[in-house]
């Protein structure tokens, strides 16, 4: 007869359990947001005349394109030893445990343990025969627990922590492409701010010459004051500007150092770049491919698949569930006891839980997973839009400055025609040096502003290989969670 009622019980109770937990209703509880389809986002027009190739993708080490063996060494000591890298991996790491842990908790649970108990109880309480003696029980126990997770909450919650580890892994990558970027930025502004100084020096030095025509001219009577003051002046600035263009190369150096994962010294080596003007095209496909090389993208796609299995966990809470625990032992009061047939000791059984009022918290908790749901899939559309975005502004942006420079440079090229022709007029005593050092002038500030635009294109550059992926290899989720 015992042999049999348990089951006969436990079916039961299972029956009135799902009639119970009907009390616990997942009823209108839903997502409200769905996942944007790239190719919903139409770049083509703004993109314009742009040159598109399918091997315009970026590689791993995109940066070498600017042709700076300095850069490439700088960029490698900071993957090494940057501490933001550590801090990324150490995430990394942590949310694999914590998907471990996930996994930990659907299996089994065995273990086992050894006891020396002491027990009195009470005369009061159980009377003279048992009560008032003191006796001791040595245990030997070998005990198993395990929740079969009929409804999968156990799974769910290892998928959402498996989906927020790969996304952990990505977001790794992308601070890794983060650093080089940055990196790449602040070695192009070096590069300028090297240039600004030449220019400075070089108007300085102009301003110098025509101070002392001054002076000669005023002693000889040929000119007042006024022009000597306004170039002592214009003197003072160029110095001041170049003072200026040092402070920031001092601080742009310490600033490679510090991104290099290295202290101050490390930038007093980094000698003056030399960088070439890579090549800007755009790949044939771009909303499509560009979601499986954005790093952001695929991180931000797991976190929608992560929370989409919080969600199936959420649901499968609202069933019932049931945990199996065993316990198999040794007892006896003498060790010489332990070991003999009668000290065998069994405890252990089916048990099953319900919900059926639990004053809305398995309500408000689906509500919580469904909204980190919505908040997931805001934040992919939200990252999608911004990467076609970014790609956008920098072609946008190289387009533009590459139109600049083209017309700087044929003003460039004109001026210095005119200043060669007001050199070839002084020698031959047609011209004065006060003609050959005002022709020099725009020529000084045209070479100033061909740096700098050629300085902004250089990081359009970069901001489009990030913009592109960097070169990343990283996977997105197989599946599409939708909910």
């Amino acid at each position: 007869m015992f042999r049999y009622s348990i089951p006969r019980r436990l079916a039961l109770i299972a029956a009135c359990a799902f009639v119970l937990s009907s009390c616990a209703s997942t009823e209108a509880l839903t997502t409200q947001s769905q996942l944007r389809d790239s190719d919903s986002l139409s770049a083509s027009a703004a993109l314009g005349k742009v040159n598109v190739g399918g091997a315009a993708w970026p590689d791993d080490r995109w940066w070498t394109t600017l042709g700076d063996p300095q850069l490439d060494a700088l960029i490698g000591e900071a993957l090494a030893a940057s501490p933001a890298i550590d801090a990324a991996d150490a995430r990394t790491r942590k949310a694999l445990a914590q998907s471990g842990l996930a996994d930990a908790m659907r299996k089994p649970i065995l273990g086992a343990g050894a006891q020396v108990l002491a027990l009195q109880i009470p005369e009061t309480l159980a009377g003279r025969d048992i009560g008032g003696k003191f006796s001791v029980a040595n245990l030997l126990t070998l005990s198993l627990k395990y929740n079969p997770d009929l409804w999968g909450v156990d799974k769910s919650k290892w998928q959402a922590a498996i989906g927020n580890a790969r996304a952990s892994e990505v977001d790794a990558q992308a601070a890794r492409l983060t650093l080089a970027a940055n990196i790449a930025r602040t070695y192009v502004a070096l590069a300028q701010a090297f240039d600004t100084l030449d220019a400075a020096n070089a108007e300085t030095t102009r301003a110098e010459a025509l101070i002392a025509l001054n002076q000669q001219r005023i002693k000889a009577g040929l000119d007042n004051t006024i022009a000597l003051n306004q170039n002592r002046s214009t003197s003072a600035s160029a110095k001041q500007q170049a003072q200026a263009a040092q402070q920031q190369i001092d601080a742009l150096r310490n600033a490679l150092a510090a991104l290099a994962g290295a202290g101050p010294d490390r930038g007093l080596q980094i000698d003056r770049p030399k960088l070439a003007t890579p090549d800007i095209s755009l790949p044939s496909l771009l909303s499509s491919d560009l979601l499986a090389r954005r790093a952001d993208i695929v991180a931000a796609r797991w976190r929608v698949e992560a929370a989409a299995h919080g969600i199936d966990a959420s649901k499968a809470a609202f069933y019932p569930t049931i945990n199996l625990s065993m316990m198999v032992g040794l007892a006896a009061g003498n060790l010489g006891d332990l070991f003999g047939s009668n000290a065998l000791l069994v405890n252990g059984g089916p048990g099953l839980t319900l919900p059926i009022f639990e004053g809305g918290r398995l309500r408000n908790q689906l509500m919580a997973t469904n909204a980190d749901y919505d908040l997931a899939v805001a934040s992919y559309n939200q990252t999608l839009l911004g990467a076609i975005h970014e790609v956008t502004d920098a072609i946008q942006a190289a387009r533009a400055l590459g139109a600049q420079i083209v017309t700087t440079q044929q003003a460039r090229d004109t001026a210095g025609k005119a200043h060669a022709l007001v050199q070839q007029r002084y020698r031959a005593g047609l011209a004065t040096q006060l003609d050959v050092l005002a022709a020099q002038r725009p020529l000084l500030q045209l070479d100033q502003q061909l740096a700098a635009l050629n300085a902004k294109r250089r990081t359009a550059a970069i901001d489009l290989d990030q913009a592109l992926g960097g070169g990343l290899s990283v996977d997105a989720p197989n599946t599409t969670a939708t909910k």
